[in-house]
């Protein structure tokens, strides 16, 4: 008897955390369709597709537009929910879908691609000075040393 309640509660538990995962499974969803994540990954895909036609010039556009058909959006969202999983609580995702759907975190949404371009090209310049400024510093120290 005390064997047969173990097992169902075990099953009872079973179904419950997975009815829980499949919840949170399918707010990640919606999270990462609010984020435009998988747009953002097709974007990043027809980059890297551009690239690869620059560096393998011989590469046939009917190479690449098969190569695109095969490639999709939730290939990377697959790979990809399992981190949020990992990282936010089902609470946290729900925080973050409210946020998401308020004015400023659509607003956040609208302009990120563009805040993120311009940050790029600053990240870009100041890696520049710093390289610059090194450089001068070490040909000044070896200057010094000689």
């Amino acid at each position: 008897m005390k064997k047969s309640l173990l097992i169902l509660s075990f099953c009872v538990l079973s179904l419950s955390a997975n009815a829980q995962s499949t919840s949170k499974i399918q707010k990640i969803n919606q999270l990462l369709e609010l984020t435009g994540s998988g747009k953002m990954a097709i974007q990043m895909m027809d980059q890297m597709m551009g690239s690869l036609k620059i560096s393998h010039s011989k590469t046939s556009e009917d190479f690449l537009k098969e190569f695109k058909k095969e490639v999709k959006a939730e290939d990377i969202t697959n790979m990809i929910i399992p981190i949020y999983d990992k990282h936010y609580t089902e609470s946290d995702i729900d925080q973050l879908i409210a946020f998401y759907n308020s004015p400023i975190g659509k607003k956040m949404i609208s302009t990120m691609p563009q805040v993120m371009q311009e940050s790029m090209i600053v990240g870009q310049n100041w890696a520049k000075q710093i390289i610059e400024k090194s450089q001068a510093k070490l040909k000044e120290k070896n200057n010094l040393e000689k």
